[in-house]
C-alpha cells in the first residue's frame, strides 16, 4: 500500500514507539528519511540508524530511540507542519523558534535538509517539515 505522505509516517511510527517505550523503531527507507534521521541523531533526540538491506523488498531504516535517565524519552513530541495539501514556506528572517529553542525544526531548503538553527546561520529559508521537542 501506498502512503500518501511518507514523512508524516515516519513522525508516527517514531511518536508510537516513543509512547509505547520501544528502543527502536524502522520504516521503509528513501534519501530524505535518512537525512531526517541524521538531523535528528544531531540533535540528540535519537541515538543512532542503520540502513538494513533485505533481499525481497526495499531498504529500510532502523532508528535507536534515545532515553534520559529514568527512561524518559529525549522526543516528546513531534508535529508535522508542512503537509501534501498545505506547504508551509518561510524566508530566512520568519525561521521559526520551538520551544524556545528547546525543539528543533526541521526544514528543507535548497541544500538540503537542515535543522532550523543551520539554516538560520546560513541564511536560508525553505519549506518547514516538522517541529521536534
Amino acid at each position: 500500500m501506498s502512503v500518501s505522505d511518507p514523512i508524516a509516517d515516519m513522525l508516527t511510527r517514531i511518536r508510537n514507539a516513543v509512547q509505547v517505550g520501544h528502543k527502536s523503531v524502522s520504516f521503509p527507507s528513501s534519501k530524505i528519511k535518512l537525512e531526517i534521521a541524521n538531523i535528528l541523531k544531531s540533535e540528540g533526540f535519537v541515538s543512532g540508524f542503520n540502513l538494513e538491506e533485505t533481499d525481497s523488498s526495499k531498504p529500510t531504516v532502523n532508528v535507536s530511540l534515545h532515553y534520559w535517565n529514568k527512561n524518559e524519552p529525549a522526543i516528546n513530541g513531534l508535529k508535522r507542519v508542512s503537509k501534501p495539501g498545505l506547504r508551509v514556506y518561510v524566508n530566512k528572517n520568519e525561521i521559526p523558534h520551538v520551544y524556545g529553542d528547546r525543539g528543533v525544526a526541521v526544514m528543507s531548503t535548497n541544500q538540503g535538509v537542515m535543522s532550523g538553527g543551520d539554516a538560520r546561520e546560513k541564511g536560508l529559508g525553505g519549506e518547514v517539515l516538522f517541529y521536534v521537542w
